[in-house]
């Protein structure tokens, strides 16, 4: 499985780098305005410079809402670097965005998709990437991880190409059971990553280590 993580702040990215497990960024206008980055030239700067830190694919979102805009931004952020990935909303328009990259050679990420009936249309437009929310259907009472289970059976019985893309990962168990269910990618904060690397039973094994080391030294 694929390590993204989701954020647009510079240190965090850096330091999920340095792990040597990160795969590729997602970020929104949300998690740019978080981070005090506003204004079109400013944001694509940012773009650029998350590029710069990571080796994979940068989902990059486009605001519009009609199919010229998401075309026209789309092409824009593109051009930026060849890691870019179009982000795109899961509406009419922003499926016939996604078959026009798609036929284009463009990667695309297909965002917003809270049903398999969703994920289905973002497959056949050519998604590179689709978005399911898990956490956001958790918060509504509905089992997000239910809806990757869902698309992760639809897409290996017509082998569709597009990869499952677990958005709005909220914790550590979040990725295990993504992880148990077959998405291809999972995209989380930092905090979450980093829970993989804990248990009692670790540091409480490594502090025996170095506590009978020092006995005999």
């Amino acid at each position: 499985m694929k390590f993204f993580i989701d954020t647009a702040n510079l240190d965090q990215i850096k330091e999920a780098q340095d792990l040597g497990i990160l795969d590729g960024v997602t970020t929104n206008p949300s998690l740019m305005a978080k981070e005090g980055i506003t204004g079109k030239e400013n944001i694509k700067r940012h773009y650029q410079d998350i590029c710069k830190i990571v080796d994979g694919d940068v989902s990059a979102e486009v605001i519009a809402t009609d199919m010229a805009g998401m075309i026209r931004e789309g092409e824009e952020l593109a051009s930026l670097h060849d890691q870019i990935v179009i982000k795109l909303p899961m509406i009419k328009d922003g499926i016939k965005a996604c078959t026009y990259f798609s036929k284009k050679g463009v990667k695309t990420n297909v965002t917003l998709v809270f049903s398999p009936g969703q994920a289905i249309l973002a497959a056949k437009a050519g998604a590179t990437y689709v978005s399911p929310f898990i956490g956001r259907l958790d918060d509504v009472s509905t089992d997000g991880l239910n809806l990757i289970n869902e698309i992760r059976m639809i897409y290996d019985n017509y082998n569709f190409s597009t990869q499952i893309l677990a958005a709005s990962v909220r914790h550590t168990m979040h990725i295990i059971d993504c992880a148990k269910l077959g998405a291809d990618v999972m995209t989380g904060p930092l905090h979450s990553i980093l829970g993989l690397l804990k248990h009692p039973l670790t540091d409480i094994g490594l502090e025996k280590f170095l506590a009978d080391y020092k006995k005999g030294n």
